[in-house]
């Protein structure tokens, strides 16, 4: 995690499977208590693979206002699908 001014940037690398989520979680809820925390951007250019505890990490990054950077087909695809999801469930029809 690097930190500028008004902003932390996570580069997440490798696997974000449920081997690796507990310590994301954790670093990520620990980062959230500092005063400094003003916008998350959250870097996964290089994530080679993702599972359903990956996606509920994003989800929940996603539902505090994280800011995503992706090149990946995949995983663009993956985080349209999840804020499209969280819209749906804060807007029942």
């Amino acid at each position: 995690m690097k930190e500028i001014a008004a902003e932390q940037r996570w580069v997440l690398q490798g696997r974000l499977t449920k081997n690796s989520v507990p310590e994301l979680v954790s670093n990520w809820q620990a980062a959230q208590d500092r005063p400094s925390a003003c916008s998350r951007v959250v870097d996964l250019n290089e994530v080679t693979a993702i599972d359903k505890s990956g996606e509920e990490v994003l989800s929940m990054m996603i539902d505090e206002g994280a800011r995503f950077v992706a090149s990946g087909l995949y995983t663009k695809h993956l985080l349209q699908t999840l804020h499209e999801r969280k819209e749906h469930s804060h807007n029942p029809e």
